[in-house]
């Protein structure tokens, strides 16, 4: 899925980043458990679904060079955070919407998850 098809399905606001059409994002992971993240993304075409909002998830994106990360629930990170973010290319989405129902709509429309 490219990115402008991720924004338009689960209707995100973009919060930073260089939006492209050329990305394309194969494999997601919705996570809080930055751990976790750590620990199961291998593939540099997945992305982050998240309701976790501070600065130990940009930081964890960077160790593992993620391009895309989705802030749901309304979540609106800090400037500080933007600013991380904006330093190491990472590209900021915000939705309303639950981390399930983002998940779901976006597996639905061909979207995959990690392999663990």
């Amino acid at each position: 899925m490219n990115l402008n098809q991720i924004i338009k399905e689960i209707n995100c606001n973009i919060i930073t980043g260089e939006i492209q059409n050329i990305n394309n994002f194969t494999r997601a992971c919705s996570s809080d458990l930055m751990s976790d993240v750590l620990a199961f993304i291998k593939d540099d075409h997945t992305l982050l679904i998240t309701g976790l909002c501070n600065q130990q998830v940009i930081r964890t994106a960077e160790m593992i060079d993620l391009k895309l990360i989705i802030f749901v629930r309304g979540k609106k990170p800090t400037e500080d955070i933007i600013e991380m973010a904006d330093e190491n290319d990472i590209i900021l989405l915000s939705t309303n919407i639950s981390m399930f129902d983002a998940t779901g709509i976006l597996y639905q429309k061909g979207m995959r998850g990690i392999r663990v």
